[in-house]
């Protein structure tokens, strides 16, 4: 079980937990190998001892191993302590696109399409080293705080090979392609059609097809027309629609057929909007019987004597006597007759069809008696030969094996052992350990010969820089000498009696060990005697007048003191924040600011979603006059409309409740009927009367 303050892989402390999904747990760690902060996504207890959950925890790391480009989240390392399973990737402070979505409402154009592009340049990046994710979504992709746009979670990732990918396993069901809801096939352009749901929710702040249920989602993805980004958001540029519009046809084959294709139109919509340049290719056209026209049969008569080919010339001639007949420039336009045969015969063409009709067959006569020569032993080149001399050696395949991330030892081993030859070559890499094979010049599960070279990249240890002494120096000369040999400067200051106030009193690492150039040093510089100084107490959890009174006993004084809200209930109306960091020392009479809690800040949410029709009534039918309105569970109304066209686009931010309801209210007026009474043969009418219709409907807004 994992908790703050563990150390896992003997580098990984773990500091605090920063996410949860379904299968794993994610926690900010110090890497104190190469001090740096790192993520680590750990499985969860409940699915360690399961193997299929480990094997699939395993495929993500294997998956986004090898994958290093801007816009992905990077891998670290992989391994496993006792139970515990985990990857340590690349730590991305920000937020995900799901939420940045759902705090804007929608985005604009330009933001959306540069937030496409980013998404589409890491994705590029997988397909090119033959890995689709499967599974791209707003929740898988982050902004950092930099505004950098990275693609995270290769969890359902499959490397793709020659043979075509089948799989059971579907993404999240709003962003699925067609494909994969029939049932597992997909490739890169199923990533494409992910990409293209997600752009519609950027453009528009709603998914395009939605559900009581996932089976009727991917039914919509499989069968309904795919929705126009422009029907919500009318300002959006038609060539942006036209994008999305292609990312996301039901045909793999009508889609963006990459990615490098993709980025081509989103970088034009930006330079110019206004332009109708994308283009929907519809293979079926482009496969389509087309009859050819009299000017592309001139033109081919005229190629045609320009070839020397006998077979070439014979299917011309026969294709311009029994199939078309030809305008000829030289005829006298008022003789023409396209009827006539005659009109197309050339004696000129005959001529030398029959010439090369006759060297054709001495040549192929030739190589039939040199052919049947040589196999009776008629012509010999370079003494005999026995019959099983002659026969051709067909060179013995293997399958190539994945190396990547074993130790360069191991994958010559097992690369020998298949009779391929290894060859090595160093990189220097400070994010693996030295001797871990990075990448392999052939992928894994191609077919090749035996014998291949096959070129190993190997991580190489950095060389280590000697790390100067700066003891006894002062704060400002120890930070040049270290930041001079490449080295990040940490500066720590505690009091000392025994050194003068401004001077160094130790480092870490210390002098004269070795160090990997921009490690960061940490000095510690010395406040002088500890009587100057006062210690800064811990005052979070007082009222003000108790605070103050303690600053105040400790020789300190208060500076500021505001106003805040605080998460925590428990701290109203006391401290809840002060300037100066317990224990801390200063110097006597320094003003510590204080923040006095007002309470948790009051939370808001916000509704955006199309309001359908009340179907709920069995009376109700299409195109009725139907009076809408949208209260909150405070009483604040919202929405109060009069509509017979469903869905009705709304968008509220600011709402003060959790939840509200929706009061459809129409008329419906019943036919009238003529009942016969048997015995007496008089006849009443009934019915023919309006009568009015309520439907209510509960729903529950999301928090901004």
């Amino acid at each position: 079980m994992i908790k703050i303050g563990m150390m896992i892989g003997d580098r990984y402390e773990i500091l605090e937990k920063i996410g949860t999904g379904g299968m794993s747990d994610v926690y900010k760690a110090k890497d104190h190998k190469l001090n740096r902060f790192v993520a680590v996504k750990v499985l969860k207890q409940e699915f360690s001892e399961n193997a299929n959950f480990v094997s699939k925890f395993r495929i993500e790391a294997q998956a986004a191993a090898g994958l290093m480009h801007p816009n992905i989240v990077n891998v670290y390392d992989v391994g496993e302590e006792g139970e515990n399973h985990y990857i340590v990737m690349e730590l991305v402070e920000g937020i995900t696109l799901k939420k940045y979505i759902e705090k804007k409402a929608r985005l604009s154009v330009k933001e959306a399409v540069s937030i496409a592009i980013q998404v589409s340049m890491g994705i590029e990046a997988a397909h090119n080293n033959h890995i689709i994710h499967r599974d791209i979504k707003p929740q898988n992709i982050i902004i950092s705080k930099e505004g950098k746009v990275k693609v995270t979670d290769f969890g359902i990732a499959k490397a793709a090979t020659s043979n075509t990918i089948t799989s059971n396993v579907m993404g999240s069901v709003h962003y699925t392609s067609p494909e994969q809801a029939r049932g597992g096939y997909s490739d890169e352009k199923s990533d494409i059609y992910s990409l293209g749901v997600t752009m519609f929710e950027m453009l528009t702040g709603r998914v395009p097809f939605n559900g009581e249920t996932t089976v009727a989602i991917a039914i919509k993805h499989i069968q309904e027309e795919f929705p126009s980004p422009r029907e919500y958001v009318a300002e959006i540029p038609v060539c942006v629609e036209q994008i999305v519009a292609k990312c996301c046809q039901k045909s793999p084959d009508r889609r963006y057929q990459s990615m490098s294709e993709l980025i081509v139109d989103l970088k034009q919509s930006l330079i110019s909007p206004d332009e109708d340049f994308v283009k929907v290719v519809d293979p079926d056209e482009e496969a389509s019987t087309r009859m050819i026209t009299d000017r592309d049969m001139a033109q081919i008569k005229r190629q045609s004597e320009s070839r020397d080919s006998m077979d070439e010339a014979m299917r011309l001639k026969k294709d311009v006597r029994d199939t078309v007949h030809v305008y000829d420039d030289d005829e006298d336009e008022e003789d023409e007759d396209w009827e006539d045969d005659e009109e197309d015969y050339d004696p000129k063409m005959e001529k030398i069809t029959t010439i090369l009709a006759v060297v054709a067959a001495l040549l192929i006569g030739c190589v039939l008696v040199f052919l049947v020569g040589k196999t009776m032993g008629v012509f010999s080149f370079g003494g005999a030969r026995s019959d099983e001399n002659q026969e051709t050696e067909e060179t013995e395949q293997v399958e190539m094996i994945r190396v990547v991330g074993m130790h360069v030892d191991e994958a010559k081993r097992e690369l020998l052992e298949l009779e391929l030859v290894p060859e090595i070559k160093y990189e220097e890499n400070s994010s693996y350990d030295a001797g871990t094979v990075l990448r392999a010049s052939v992928q894994d599960g191609l077919m090749i010969d035996k014998g291949t070279t096959i070129v190993l990249t190997v991580a190489e240890a950095e060389e280590g820089v000697q790390v100067p002494d700066v003891t006894g120096k002062s704060r400002e000369e120890a930070t040049s000498v270290l930041e001079k040999e490449g080295f990040v400067v940490n500066v720590v200051e505690s009091p000392d009696s025994a050194v003068e106030k401004g001077l160094v009193i130790s480092q870490s690492p210390e002098a004269q060990t070795t160090a990997t150039m921009g490690s960061s040093i940490t000095i510690r510089v010395s406040q002088g005697a500890e009587d100057n100084k006062v210690r800064v107490p811990d005052v979070v959890g007082m009222t003000e007048e108790d605070a103050i009174v303690n600053l105040t006993e400790s020789g300190l004084s208060v500076g500021n003191v505001t106003e805040t809200t605080h998460e925590d209930a428990n701290l109203t109306d006391k401290v809840c924040y002060q300037s100066y960091s317990v224990g801390s020392y200063v110097d006597k009479g320094t003003p510590v600011d204080l923040r006095i809690s007002t309470g948790p800040a009051q939370k808001t949410y916000r509704y955006s979603e199309g309001i359908t029709a009340p179907t709920e009534d069995s009376d109700y039918q299409s195109g009725m006059q139907v009076a809408v309105t949208l209260t909150t569970q405070d009483g604040t109304q919202l929405l109060s409309t009069q509509t017979s066209s469903f869905p009705v686009a709304v968008n509220y931010t600011g709402i003060k409740s959790a939840s509200g309801t929706i009061r459809f209210t129409f008329t419906v007026v019943t036919e009238e009927t003529t009942i016969t009474d048997p015995e007496t043969g008089e006849s009443t009418t009934q019915g023919g009367e309006s009568q009015l219709k309520t439907v209510e409907r509960q729903v529950n807004f999301v928090e901004e």
